[in-house]
């Protein structure tokens, strides 16, 4: 894939059929490079080349014969994540030639050659990779979720928080009570915290409102446990490389897990939602559903169920037992995220308070 065809540009995420995994491809060379990643770009555009030339291999087979569709099941990542982790545990040294090149945006290597090296040499684990979405817990996207509960309190919605998350994976974003954060000059968080986040900052800084978080769960179909090395060299994998606060972070996020386990569930996001709405709730507090890069991997019959027990939640709510909806999710058409938020009672339509980079780098406040 030569530079000049790594244009962004809309793409339905729901494409399938021909072309569609080489628009993936090209859609995420491009969206990595807009977000500062380029030799995460690197080698997704490696594969690319691979998949567009007469190369075997069942891997690549694999790939150019997707069933369902690549952009919203983020296939280039996967492939990306597996690649990676065969860096970082050591099996394929010579990678280092791309992970550790000083000027990454320089392809002064044979980008091509050392991944089509990786994949022969390695097929069989690679395969694995391909089986379920990226893991990419990530605590910089939790200052969404900070600056939308200040936000709300504002609004006049109970500034003490229920905080529900669907797509947890190791739970991340359910320990945001003991981090810090410096949103615009807006200070909120824990006084001694496991984590302190001063993403860039552009428009005016969200209220200062004192809050509190009365509670954090959350849920995943497959929950990651942070303790485990082989699970945690997982999320690292899925971690651009370029992006290396996100590694300390991590090391952080392992560390405060040890301490005390973040409460997550193995439970699908309809079946949590649900069960959770159900739930008696206490005067004087807003439940927050929340989620971050998780919506375009919940099921259409799932997204629907969600969405009607939250608009029939919506309706019960009360001035002294309110309900938010908070949600982080990309738009492709400007290859950032989108913070939106739904409230009830009397916010009822979707406002967007946000663009924010993917790992909460830089947050354009709109509010």
């Amino acid at each position: 894939m030569a530079d000049g065809r790594a244009k962004y540009e809309l793409v339905d995420i729901d494409l399938t059929g021909e072309g569609a995994v080489a628009r993936a491809f090209e859609n995420q060379v491009a969206y990595c490079r807009a977000a500062n990643a380029p030799i995460t770009a690197r080698i997704v555009a490696a594969v690319a080349e691979l998949l567009d030339s007469d190369e075997p291999g069942a891997l690549l087979d694999r790939i150019r014969k997707w069933q369902g569709a690549p952009l919203a099941d983020a296939l280039p990542l996967r492939i990306a994540g597996g690649i990676h982790s065969l860096w970082l545990s050591g099996a394929q040294p010579e990678l280092g030639a791309i992970y550790r090149d000083p000027n990454p945006t320089r392809e002064a290597h044979d980008d091509v050659g050392l991944v089509r090296d990786a994949i022969a040499a390695h097929e069989a684990p690679l395969m694995a990779w391909l089986a379920g979405p990226p893991q990419t817990n990530e605590a910089g996207r939790s200052v969404n979720f900070m600056a939308a509960m200040l936000w709300l309190a504002d609004k006049g919605l109970p500034p003490r928080f229920e905080c529900l998350e669907i797509g947890s994976s190791a739970g991340i974003n359910l320990m945001m009570d003991r981090c810090a954060y410096d949103l615009g000059g807006t200070r909120a968080g824990a006084d001694r915290p496991v984590m302190t986040f001063a993403p860039e900052w552009k428009g005016a800084p969200p209220p200062q409102v004192d809050i509190e978080i009365a509670s954090l769960k959350g849920c995943d179909v497959a929950p990651v446990d942070l303790t485990d090395p082989a699970q945690a060299l997982r999320l690292k994998a899925y971690i651009w490389p370029e992006h290396t606060v996100r590694f300390d972070r991590m090391e952080a996020a392992i560390a405060a897990a040890k301490d005390q386990a973040p409460d997550i569930v193995r439970m699908n996001a309809a079946d949590f939602v649900e069960a959770e709405l159900a739930k008696p709730q206490a005067e004087g507090t807003t439940r927050v559903l929340m989620h971050s890069i998780v919506w375009q991997y919940v099921p259409k019959d799932q997204q629907a169920r969600v969405t009607s027990a939250m608009e029939a939640a919506g309706e019960r709510a009360t001035e002294d037992k309110a309900l938010a909806w908070v949600s982080v999710e990309a738009d492709r058409t400007v290859h950032r995220h989108a913070l939106k938020v739904r409230y009830w009672p009397g916010g009822d339509d979707e406002t967007l308070l946000a663009w924010s980079h993917p790992h909460g780098a830089d947050i354009e406040w709109l509010e």
